[in-house]
């Protein structure tokens, strides 16, 4: 039956010797050696069998290799369109998760996927999602979150583009927006932003008197996130390795701030009071540790409860340190706007103002973090505090 058995060294390791099936037969004044596979695996009776199954295709006129390797083909192929859309889903983060720099935004993927998607499409094979498929996926979220649904179209859009450019799927994506799926759903409404509730800039002070009474972690970093104006996460998430002691600066990653590029924040002398203070409470990489790693996200509106102010949110202390700046001192918007690590001018200007204003932003934070020191006296009329120039 053309059958063979053909033993040889291992290229690897000369005192190692191979065993394999060989189904020799010839074709056009050819001769092909068909390898069957390992006499460790294939047994006797199973390398026989298998060449008579070869032999009778020779006899139809067939060749065996062809024949197994088009078998393979049809296999292989018939695996691609049973790769389901949640397969899909993670093997398309998987290879785009780099070029997200910010952490939040990869996790954001998976997990809106999970809660919103999956359950529709993500058990079917990719290459069969329709039209009506996306449609019926993203129908309850559509007009309940519009937002939510517009990426989330987005997102499943760019996971199809990836099936069809690696062969799980053809033809055109159901997903797509333009001239497809704006005929068949409503343009999603514009969300109305929503403030985030601040304390004006006059209470805070006083504000402060009584956060400065409380001993504790939590209160201190919460002091730190309002001299600095730094958001939350930045705060909750600091670590030592990001502050320069010597030179009083705090130097964010990019892989931790909202816009991907690095931040640097100038210490106020409170600042690093504070950073003093903490330094012996843990000895692990956090400066404000928590139970595990950081603190908690909820621990500043808890704190804030207690103090009796519940209704503000510690993000809008951002926000009063902005109308502070801009109604009570003369520091120029620009020195303001980048001290909340906000873009100004059009990408042409940003390309050509290489400095980041640091010591300009220092003098702005120091004046900021002497206003807290001094509360008003109750009832007492504020003057706006004009003499904070910005000495440019």
């Amino acid at each position: 039956n053309n059958l063979f058995l053909q033993v040889s060294a291992s290229k690897t390791n000369s005192k190692q010797i191979n065993r394999s099936w060989i189904f020799r037969y010839t074709t056009s004044g050819r001769a092909i050696d068909m390898g069957l596979g390992s006499l460790n695996i294939l047994g006797l009776k199973d390398a026989r069998e298998l060449a008579r199954e070869y032999c009778a295709l020779r006899l139809r006129g067939v060749d065996p290799l062809q024949h197994r390797n088009a078998q393979r083909a049809t296999a292989a192929a018939a695996s691609m369109k049973s790769t389901t859309f949640e397969a899909a889903a993670h093997a398309y983060i998987a290879a785009h998760r780099d070029e997200w720099r910010s952490q939040q935004h990869a996790q954001e993927w998976p997990r809106s996927l999970t809660k919103h998607v999956f359950s529709v499409l993500g058990s079917l094979p990719v290459s069969t999602i329709d039209t009506a498929m996306v449609v019926k996926a993203l129908e309850n979220v559509w007009q309940s979150a519009p937002e939510t649904g517009a990426r989330l179209r987005g997102r499943i859009e760019a996971i199809l583009d990836w099936a069809t450019v690696a062969g799980y799927r053809t033809g055109d994506n159901p997903a797509r927006w333009s001239g497809h799926l704006e005929y068949l759903l409503a343009a999603p409404r514009k969300r109305r932003v929503k403030h985030l509730a601040a304390m004006p800039w006059r209470d805070v002070p006083c504000f402060m008197e009584k956060l400065r009474a409380i001993d504790g972690t939590a209160a201190r970093a919460l002091e730190f996130a309002m001299l600095t104006a730094a958001r939350t996460g930045e705060v909750r998430g600091a670590v030592w390795k990001e502050l320069d002691l010597d030179s009083a600066v705090w130097r964010i990653p990019g892989e931790r701030t909202k816009s991907g590029r690095e931040h640097r924040v100038p210490l106020s002398p409170r600042c690093m009071q504070i950073l003093k203070e903490v330094r012996p409470v843990g000895q692990g990489e956090h400066v404000f540790p928590g139970v595990k790693g950081g603190l908690g996200e909820s621990i500043f509106q808890k704190l804030l409860k207690s103090l009796g102010h519940g209704e503000v949110t510690v993000h809008g202390f951002r926000s009063s340190f902005r109308d502070w700046a801009g109604e009570a001192t003369n520091f120029p918007r620009e020195t303001c706007e980048a001290a909340l690590a906000h873009a100004t001018g059009d990408r042409v200007e940003r390309a050509y103002r290489r400095g980041d204003a640091l010591e300009k932003r220092r003098r702005l934070m120091e004046a900021w973090s002497a206003y807290l020191a001094k509360p008003a006296v109750a009832g007492a009329k504020v003057m706006p505090l004009r003499q904070c120039s910005a000495n440019v």
